[in-house]
């Protein structure tokens, strides 16, 4: 995942819309309205690079963008929320968690029971892209985004994935409230990620209380 303070819109109305807050509209964006915004979800996320990109770095990260959102859309429970004022302000997308499924598998060491708990449970929700464009309310924007997008799925427990090295991102979504707890070996991509979590809920951070306390001071600096 990319957690980015960071174009155009394609007109087409989402399933549900939200009460504008500071100008900034959140809206749910089934699978097909999607795959209509591609683009535009590449160009944000291009756009929010912590580094100005050169053209053919725009074009491959572009490229890897578009094949994440590709096989997001592919899951079961995809879903999609933006944020939005006259023009694309904010994303993000992502699916539950199952039990049955592979997503925990590769973690370094044991998975903390809580966690597994909560996955058997189906509570579990990944998000596996959060952006957000430059802006002075860029904390509120990200906060709001997470929060309807986890909300909207009753989940209890945000989880995502970022590389090792991606330093930005990672003071982001430390910043916005998430938690480190260790690391997750994957074939793809980088082959070492930081496994992070966000907490709904006091009953949820009471349960998760103590678990990635000591993670903190592996995060690279």
């Amino acid at each position: 995942m990319n957690a980015r303070p960071g174009r155009g819109l394609s007109g087409k109305r989402g399933t549900e819309e939200s009460s504008a807050a500071n100008g900034v509209r959140l809206r749910r964006v089934n699978r097909w309205l999607a795959e209509d915004m591609r683009e535009d979800l590449a160009e944000l996320y291009a756009e929010c690079c912590a580094t100005p990109p050169s053209e053919a770095f725009r074009s491959r990260s572009r490229l890897d963008f578009l094949s994440r959102l590709s096989g997001a859309t592919r899951r079961p429970g995809f879903a999609l929320v933006i944020a939005e004022t006259m023009d694309l302000a904010g994303c993000a997308f992502g699916f539950p968690v199952r039990s049955d499924d592979f997503w925990w598998h590769g973690f370094d060491g044991a998975l903390p029971r809580s966690v597994e708990q909560l996955t058997d449970s189906g509570s579990v929700f990944a998000i596996s892209q959060l952006l957000v464009r430059p802006r002075a309310q860029e904390s509120e924007v990200a906060h709001r985004l997470q929060e309807r997008i986890l909300a909207d799925h009753q989940a209890s427990l945000g989880v995502t994935l970022v590389a090792q090295d991606d330093g930005p991102a990672l003071e982001a979504l430390r910043s916005w409230g998430w938690q480190d707890l260790g690391e997750i070996w994957r074939l793809a991509g980088p082959t070492v990620f930081r496994v992070l979590v966000l907490p709904v809920g006091e009953r949820t951070n009471r349960r998760l209380e103590g678990l990635a306390r000591h993670t903190w001071t592996r995060w690279p600096g």
